[in-house]
């Protein structure tokens, strides 16, 4: 092979690892986006829940109440 071949072929790769870098940065900063974002729904999905669970108690306290005027 040539000198200019091989300056070539080298350039190429050289290219190809720069966009290579580029997608694995931005791949990253996209997976740490998405992990916080579930770990804010996850969050959110435990406070729906707790109310959830705090609704249906009062809920079922209701019939055992007397009403009030008695």
């Amino acid at each position: 092979m040539e000198q200019e071949e091989i300056s070539h072929r080298f350039d190429a790769v050289e290219t190809k690892l720069a966009f290579l870098e580029d997608f694995l940065g931005r791949l990253q900063e996209q997976v740490l986006e998405r992990n916080s974002v579930s770990d804010r729904l996850v969050s959110e999905q435990a406070a729906v829940k707790e109310k959830l669970l705090q609704v249906a108690a009062e809920l079922e306290e209701i019939p055992n109440r007397k009403p009030p005027h008695y």
